[in-house]
């Protein structure tokens, strides 16, 4: 599951490269643009980041990065949504795989907090 997380993450960072591409260059678009490049691509860097964590806490506070980072995304692919004219459905599809990356990330915070607290509890 980590690697396939890796490689998904990874994408998502190109895809939105990818897309940005295909934007006017103008002040406008270029501060939106820069802006989604570098939160998608922090997606999949502080995930791997994650996977090489010290210890359960530092896990989680890299998945939360990855969880701030995958909204901010969202955001920012909500603004094409609503002002772009081109690819609308690249776009959506964006928006969704954020989103799926965003679920999966709250889950594995959801789950190592859990198990931390059950290992505490046996103590």
């Amino acid at each position: 599951m980590k690697e396939v997380l890796k490689n998904r993450t990874k994408k998502f960072a190109i895809d939105c490269w990818r897309l940005c591409n295909e934007f006017p260059v103008s002040r406008e678009y270029n501060a939106y643009c820069n802006q989604l490049i570098r939160s998608s691509s922090s997606v999949g860097a502080n995930y791997r980041a994650a996977c090489r964590a010290k210890s359960n806490a530092d896990f989680i506070n890299k998945l939360k990065i990855v969880e701030e980072e995958a909204d901010e995304s969202m955001f920012f692919l909500e603004l094409f949504m609503e002002i772009g004219e081109k690819k609308k459905g690249e776009i959506k599809r964006l928006h969704e795989e954020a989103n799926e990356l965003l679920a999966i990330t709250v889950a594995s915070i959801k789950t190592t907090r859990n198990r931390k607290s059950e290992i505490n509890n046996r103590k």
